[in-house]
């Protein structure tokens, strides 16, 4: 029998506007950065080892903008969904606990989180609407009133 069930389903971007931005810009610097250092140095005298460190790097930062652009998380009858790179999800019966954490003052930024305890482990999923904030936040109070 699960213990919270919602209301009806919520689905919405997984990260907020603000940090899509800021993103945004880190990821435009680092090609910036990445360009200049193609630019100024000799890259095809270096060996095989240290083309392939800056292609995985340059591959790994497209694979997770893209992603932070793109990820969603849904809070249904069955659990918590959050799609990424890999997806990750806990079904209500896998849930002993929840709770939103944020940070001070930049939550503007880098919103508050869903922390969910699973038997022996944690996971955390972001919320990057008003509507799965909400949601979160439903989830944590029920969460702190079962104790």
């Amino acid at each position: 029998m699960n213990f919270y069930t919602p209301q009806q389903a919520v689905t919405g971007p997984a990260y907020g506007t603000g940090f899509k931005v800021f993103a945004t810009i880190v990821t435009v610097v680092l090609v910036l950065y990445g360009a200049s250092v193609v630019w100024r140095f000799p890259l095809m005298s270096f060996g095989l080892g240290v083309k392939a460190l800056l292609l995985g790097a340059g591959v790994m930062l497209g694979v997770s903008y893209y992603w932070f652009l793109r990820a969603t998380t849904t809070v249904d009858a069955t659990g918590i969904r959050q799609t990424w790179l890999y997806d990750k999800q806990v079904e209500w019966h896998e849930v002993r606990g929840a709770k939103m954490i944020g940070i001070p003052y930049v939550s503007w930024l880098f919103p508050p989180r869903m922390v969910v305890r699973t038997g022996n482990s944690f996971m955390t999923f972001n919320g990057g609407s008003q509507a799965v904030l909400i949601e979160f936040a439903k989830i944590s109070l029920a969460f702190q009133m079962k104790k």
